[in-house]
C-alpha cells in the first residue's frame, strides 16, 4: 500500500523485523521432528545459517568450525586474510584502537595489496579441514579471483557489493558480465546485494544459484545513514522471494534467497524465513563466538573505503563458543544463543515441518510486539529489555 508523502508523491510502506510477528496455526509439531536443511544447487546443508564475509567474523579456523557444525562461512578475498600472511597482529591492532582512530586505522590496514598466493592458500586451509569452502569478492575482481578460487578447490563463489544489479555502467573500469561469468564458472555463484523485485528478477536471469538480500541493515553497516539507501528486511525479503517464485514458475530454475543482515535474535531469524528466505547470512551473532578472529569486534565491509566509509567498527564482545551460539545451551536470556534451537522451536510452534512451509506462515503487523507486557524487563534491563 502506498501513501502520499507530499503533493503527487507516493511512497510505499515497508516493514522491518521489529514491526511484525508470526501467528501460530492450528497444529504444533515436536521441534525435534522439523527439518532445517536447505540446498544450493547440489550442495546440501543441515542448517540454513551462513556466516558473513566479514573480516572480524570469518577466517579459515572459523570457516572450518562453521562447516563442521552444518553451516557455511564465507571468507572475504578482499580483506585481511589475503593481504597479510600472519593477520593475528592486525586483528589485535584493530581491537585495541580507540573509537576515534578505528576507521582511519582500518583504512590504512586495507591499503596493503592483496597477495594472490594467499587466495589459494586460504582456500586450501579450509578444504584441509574437510568442509566446503566459500569465498567472496567484489564484481571488479570476480573474474580473476573466481578462476583462481575455482582452481584452488573452492565450492561456492560469492560476488558481493553494497548494491548489485545485472546492468552496471562505468567508464572507468571493465564491467562484469554476470551471465558470462556464471556460465564460465563450474561452481555455484551467489550474487548480492539487492532488495527489490525487479532487480532480483534480472539477477536471477544471470544463472546464479542464490541472491543475497539486504542493503544497510547490518549492525556494523552505516550505508542507510551515509547514503540514505535501504529497504527494511521483511519487505525486501518478501519482494525478492516473490521474484524467486515467479522465476521458478517461468523457468523451472530455483534461485535461493538469503536474507543478509539485520537479525539480532532468534526471533528475527524466524521472521526472515517466514518472509521467504531459504537461508540467512549473519555477522554480529557469530562475531561473538570464541572462534571468530575479531576479538569481540567486527566492522562493516565498506569501512575501509578511502573516501566514503559505509561501515564502522563495533564491539559485540565474546560470549561463548560457536556451537553454543548455534545449538546451545543458551547462557543468555536475550535470544542471541541457540539460534538453531530457536528456529526449530518456532517451526514446531507454528506447525511447519520444513523451511519451505515456514515461508508460508501468517505474518501480522505488530509494532508493539517487542514491548507489550515487557515493562519490567525494560526497567531491569533483562531479556527483551536489554
Amino acid at each position: 500500500m502506498a501513501f502520499f508523502i507530499g503533493r503527487d508523491r507516493e511512497a510505499r510502506r515497508a516493514y522491518g523485523f521489529d514491526e511484525v510477528a508470526l501467528a501460530p496455526g492450528i497444529i504444533t509439531i515436536n521441534p525435534n521432528d522439523v527439518k532445517t536443511s536447505w540446498k544450493i544447487k547440489n550442495l546440501k546443508f543441515e542448517i540454513p545459517f551462513i556466516a558473513s564475509a566479514m573480516d572480524g567474523v570469518v577466517d579459515t579456523r572459523f570457516a572450518a568450525a562453521m562447516g563442521k557444525l552444518g553451516g557455511l562461512a564465507v571468507l572475504n578475498l578482499e580483506g585481511i586474510q589475503t593481504r597479510y600472511e600472519n593477520p593475528e597482529e592486525i586483528y589485535e591492532k584493530i581491537a585495541t584502537a580507540g573509537p576515534e582512530d578505528a576507521t582511519i586505522l582500518v583504512q590504512s590496514i586495507y591499503k596493503e595489496p592483496i597477495k594472490e598466493k594467499l587466495i589459494s592458500k586460504r582456500i586450501k586451509e579450509i578444504k584441509s579441514k574437510g568442509v566446503l569452502a566459500a569465498v567472496s569478492s567484489i564484481p571488479q575482481t570476480a573474474e580473476h579471483f573466481g578462476q583462481m578460487s575455482q582452481e584452488a578447490g573452492c565450492d561456492i563463489f560469492v560476488v558481493q557489493s553494497t548494491v548489485t544489479t545485472a546492468k552496471h555502467i562505468s567508464t572507468q573500469y571493465p564491467v562484469l558480465n554476470f551471465k558470462k561469468f556464471v556460465r564460465k564458472m563450474k561452481i555455484p555463484i551467489i550474487i548480492g546485494n539487492c532488495v527489490t523485485y525487479d532487480a532480483a528478477l534480472e539477477l536471477m536471469d544471470t544463472g546464479c544459484a542464490a541472491l543475497l538480500v539486504g542493503v544497510g541493515p547490518g549492525a556494523a553497516c552505516t550505508t542507510r545513514g551515509v547514503l540514505g539507501i535501504g529497504v527494511p528486511q521483511v519487505t525486501a525479503t518478501i519482494d525478492c522471494a516473490a521474484a524467486r517464485d515467479f522465476y521458478f514458475k517461468k523457468t523451472g530454475k530455483y534461485v535461493a534467497i538469503i536474507t543478509d543482515g539485520g537479525m539480532d535474535t532468534g526471533g528475527d531469524i524466524c521472521k526472515a524465513f517466514a518472509s521467504g528466505a531459504d537461508a540467512v547470512m549473519i555477522g554480529s551473532a557469530f562475531a561473538r563466538a570464541r572462534e571468530a578472529p575479531g576479538n569481540g569486534y567486527h566492522w562493516g565491509m565498506a569501512t575501509p573505503h578511502q573516501n566514503l566509509p559505509r561501515g564502522t567498527r563495533i564491539y559485540v564482545g565474546t560470549s561463548s563458543s560457536l556451537e553454543e551460539i548455534l545449538y546451545g545451551p543458551a547462557k543468555l536470556d536475550d535470544g542471541t544463543q541457540n539460534l538453531v534451537g530457536a528456529l526449530r522451536t518456532a517451526m514446531g510452534s507454528l506447525g511447519v515441518k520444513n523451511i519451505k512451509e515456514m515461508q508460508l506462515v501468517e505474518i501480522i503487523i505488530a509494532p508493539g510486539i517487542r514491548s507489550e507486557g515487557k515493562l519490567l524487563q525494560k526497567a531491569q534491563r533483562v531479556g527483551m529489555g536489554k
